[in-house]
């Protein structure tokens, strides 16, 4: 019989819409002749399935179930592509654990470490991981411009501590700019890191793990026209993303190992892609972890599998199967 795997897409941030756009990726990439396959949309308290573009129906919140022409149809497997609240931080990966429903990315407490900048790279620093120079900011807190910029110095960059798609994100070159980024940075969220700006390549290395297997793609060299890459760079073309990227095999494995290595400290689980900058002199620096990352065709990961010669497909399914594998033996 057909697993039923609902594809959770949607969330309370502005990241809703890259969340839906990989929830069609995501949709579009699944085998239908082994599983059942919908969209769940979670925006608010609206909780749907978007079982046609004129049928939706409400989630039953007790079990992650839905009734359609008297039919109750109830889920087996959730794969979770909500980037920001509430699926990237934890909190729905808590609900799927206490219903018992088994899921695609990492689990509450590695969801919730990734998902706060901050917290994460302070907590990889006591695994040797280099990070940028960086300083938390809390709404209300009063702002020392000049603290912040004798710690970060200039360019430095500002950003939502829990946020993604560079949404209130800025470069700021001068302290005459830096308030006025906090507080765009603080439209997005209630805390707001600054950190010093890493010159250097930037690449991007995805992951993912099974019981079976551990495989690390290739790495993705990102080249943005803009000052940064922005949101304009990652959604409307304005980069280019070169897989595999244009640096040494032993730098190219440097990176893989790093990836696997955090992958393992932070304990996380399916697909995963880490952010990095090398410095001309070859040193690694974590940029971010990605537990839920973008999944529309053109997205990172999607390229890194088609270059190491996978289907996306087959991946997506061993993913899927391995969690109701492992699912099936804690019962």
């Amino acid at each position: 019989m057909k697993k039923n795997i609902a594809i959770v897409a949607g969330g309370d941030s502005s990241e809703v819409v890259v969340s839906l756009k990989s929830a069609e990726g995501l949709h579009s990439f699944m085998d239908k002749q082994r599983f059942n396959v919908w969209i769940v949309t979670i925006i608010g308290k609206t909780w749907q399935v978007e079982y046609s573009e004129n049928e939706k129906y409400p989630i039953d919140k007790n079990d992650f179930s839905f009734t359609r022409k008297g039919e109750k149809i109830v889920f087996d497997f959730a794969y979770i592509t909500i980037h920001g609240t509430p699926g990237e931080n934890g909190i729905l990966q808590g609900y799927f654990n206490l219903i018992g429903l088994p899921f695609s990315c990492c689990d509450v407490l590695p969801a919730a470490i990734t998902f706060n900048k901050f917290t994460c790279n302070q907590f990889l620093k006591n695994f040797d991981v280099r990070t940028a120079a960086s300083v938390l900011l809390r709404k209300n807190e009063k702002i020392d411009s000049q603290k912040i910029s004798e710690k970060t110095g200039f360019p430095c960059f500002v950003k939502p501590n829990a946020g993604g798609s560079s949404f209130g994100v800025s470069k700021v070159k001068s302290i005459e700019q830096l308030e006025p980024a906090i507080q765009k940075a603080f439209s997005e969220d209630d805390e707001v890191v600054v950190e010093s700006f890493l010159a250097g390549t930037e690449v991007t290395c995805g992951m993912y793990k099974t019981k079976e297997k551990r495989v690390v793609f290739p790495l993705t060299e990102v080249v943005s026209q803009n000052e940064f890459f922005d949101y304009d760079a990652k959604y409307k073309g304005q980069v280019q993303e070169i897989t595999p990227a244009r640096i040494s095999s032993m730098l190219t494995e440097k990176v893989q190992l790093q990836t696997a290595r955090i992958y393992d400290i932070l304990g996380c689980k399916g697909l995963v892609r880490i952010d990095y900058i090398i410095s001309e002199t070859d040193e690694i620096f974590l940029l971010e972890v990605n537990t839920t990352p973008g999944m529309t065709p053109t997205s990172f990961i999607p390229q890194q599998i088609k270059a190491a010669g996978l289907n996306i497909t087959d991946v997506l399914t061993e993913i899927i199967e391995n969690e109701l594998n492992c699912n099936t033996l804690i019962k």
